[in-house]
């Protein structure tokens, strides 16, 4: 999950598997799979490096379990 502020600093967690855009409005709006829009204070850069990050980590791990199978 990748954690995002709305713009009232609400703490909210996305799963960006179910991301479909980002635009800058000038304010971030993320559209989910569902059609849902969430505006948030980060930037677009900001939030797609969250999601790398994101992606990074379950991959590692993945990659760190089915090595330990072997």
């Amino acid at each position: 999950m990748v954690k995002v502020s709305r713009l009232n600093d609400e703490e909210i967690f996305i799963n960006p598997h179910l991301i479909e855009t980002i635009e800058a409005t000038p304010d971030a709006v993320i559209t989910l799979t569902n059609g849902k829009k969430l505006v948030v204070k980060e930037d677009v850069s900001e939030i797609i490096k969250r999601i790398v990050q994101y992606r990074q980590t379950i991959s590692n791990k993945n990659f760190s379990e089915t090595n330990e199978e072997l």
